[in-house]
């Protein structure tokens, strides 16, 4: 990397190169700081911190396709009428949040994310300059010659999280923006109370600088199997890392120094169905959010006992998928399969399941699956034919059953007047039954923790442990705790860390403005 300027003075340092980091950048330049830094521990080749390896969905309040439509680049005119695309409301973003959440998430930390969200949206395309795509790949299915959309998601950015941070580093670079990678903050300078700079460590030396600001978002510890095994417990250790290796945690030890307040769920996080064949301490730069198995409504998962363990069907994936890598976990090994036949297969994503990104497992006949599943892991060949025979009769017993249809909860399910499993598949159950069987081994993946530091809704400042802000420190990203508990809506991470980071960079801003004003 370069040297570091003489001048060891920023309005404004931001540790952590991710979506909510740019976002405080882009925001403190738009409000009036003119000397801004993002440090990294990272390499420049692993830029973008676990925004790199989403998949850019963005989740925000709309009033339906003609309010997205000029956001995105992907609808032609002609298509327009041919797209089911329903208004997502406050009240909807709320529910979603706190309903999964338990009722546990803090309430002004929750509106300020739902109120700002489609704003903050509007910015980052007028503003910032990010491309936005209806996500009709991951979030609509083709019904009757619609395209139908599902779960309050349709937005995701181009080329994915990796399109993303492309559009904010090439909107850094037309602001001068300072970026210094392979340059971890060592520890915060703390003044009274204050912050007023952060050490950084520049090839191996310690640099002071001095700024109005710091913001921190440089992700959870969701990297680190020694604080996952303190927090989240001793089978954590044995979590694929989804993302960036890079987040251990630092963040959250420096912000101790100045008596930051821990806050939320820190016995929560985000995990996923994820390939079992991935690497288990870092994600992979060009599959990326490739290895997510989200396909589990349209089928089964079986553990090795041979035994389902979840309801496939319970809710829309988007509100699901992010705690069911906990449950995988739970599951001897560690491992599961999905189990999918030939009236389903179609419907599985490419992105996520084509040959060329997972290994299939293929059989003619139930029998033959099984005997392959056997040489994979399987440890009860006779419990998952069982499993699949009880489901496929439970089905035989409803009467009149609902159509299939994976864009909305069909109400297709294994109960009815006559009974049902006593693990039901709720929507989507059809029977496991077309030969063209395949089964796909999947395993947890963490994405990022839920536990971080509490911050006031209204700045994104951090609270101490007393609830007063400390002076010149900020949170965005991951980092911030009490906004999400045991589980989420897909989507809202992005959007939180943009709505946080904006709010961060515009308080210092602020206070440089003031200062700039009161020197003259």
């Amino acid at each position: 990397m370069a040297q570091p300027p003489s001048t060891l003075f920023f309005d404004c340092v931001v540790v952590g190169s991710g979506n909510a980091g740019f976002c405080a950048v882009h925001s403190a330049v738009e409000n009036g700081c003119s000397r801004v830094l993002i440090a990294d521990t990272c390499p420049e080749s692993w830029a973008g911190g676990n925004s790199y390896f989403t998949a850019g969905a963005m989740r925000t309040v709309h009033g339906g396709l003609q309010d997205l439509l000029p956001l995105v680049n992907n609808v032609p005119p002609e298509m327009r009428d041919k797209i089911d695309l329903d208004p997502y409301t406050s009240a909807n973003y709320t529910n979603d949040i706190m309903r999964l959440g338990q009722n546990r998430s803090d309430p002004a930390l929750v509106k300020a994310l739902v109120d700002d969200s489609r704003d903050v949206i509007g910015w980052l395309k007028e503003h910032v300059g990010v491309r936005f795509m209806l996500s009709f790949h991951r979030q609509a299915y083709a019904v009757n010659g619609r395209q139908r959309f599902w779960g309050g998601l349709h937005l995701s950015t181009e080329d994915g999280g990796k399109g993303l941070i492309e559009d904010h580093r090439r909107k850094a670079g037309e602001e001068g923006v300072e970026i210094w990678f392979d340059s971890p903050a060592i520890r915060l300078i703390v003044e009274d109370g204050a912050v007023k700079g952060v050490v950084i460590s520049c090839a191996g030396v310690e640099t002071p600088i001095r700024a109005t600001g710091v913001v921190l978002a440089s992700g959870g510890f969701e990297a680190n199997p020694t604080l996952r095994e303190k927090y989240l417990g001793a089978e954590w250790k044995e979590a694929r890392v989804r993302g960036t290796p890079y987040n251990q945690g630092d963040g959250i030890l420096l912000a101790s120094a100045a008596n930051a307040a821990h806050y939320g769920d820190w016995a929560g996080c985000h995990s996923t169905c994820w390939d079992a064949a991935a690497p288990r301490d870092r994600g992979d730069q060009v599959l990326s959010n490739q290895f997510t198995k989200s396909g589990y409504p349209l089928g089964l998962m079986v553990n090795a006992d041979g035994k389902r363990f979840v309801d496939e069907g319970e809710d829309m994936r988007n509100y699901t998928y992010a705690r069911f890598g906990r449950k995988i976990l739970e599951q001897p090994g560690g491992i599961a399969w999905q189990v999918y036949d030939a009236k389903v297969v179609p419907l599985l994503r490419k992105e996520e399941y084509a040959d060329e990104v997972v290994r299939k497992i293929r059989a003619e006949t139930l029998d033959s699956l099984a005997d392959e599943l056997v040489q994979d892991g399987l440890l009860d060949r006779g419990a998952f034919l069982h499993t699949i025979e009880e489901y496929n009769a439970a089905l035989e017993n409803v009467p009149n059953p609902p159509g299939f249809n994976p864009a909305i909860k069909d109400g297709l399910s294994t109960q009815s007047e006559h009974g049902g499993l006593q693990l039901p598949k709720t929507n989507w159950a059809q029977t496991v039954d077309k030969p063209g069987f395949v089964a796909v081994k999947v395993s947890c993946g963490i994405t990022f923790t839920f536990g971080g530091l509490r911050v006031d809704p209204k700045t994104a400042g951090v609270l101490d442990e007393q609830g007063k802000r400390v002076e010149g420190l900020f949170c965005t990203g991951e980092m911030v705790g009490g906004l999400f508990y045991s589980n989420y809506p897909g989507g809202s991470g992005l959007t939180a860390g943009a709505v946080f980071g904006r709010k961060a960079g515009r308080e210092i801003g602020k206070s440089v403005t003031k200062e700039h004003s009161q020197s003259q």
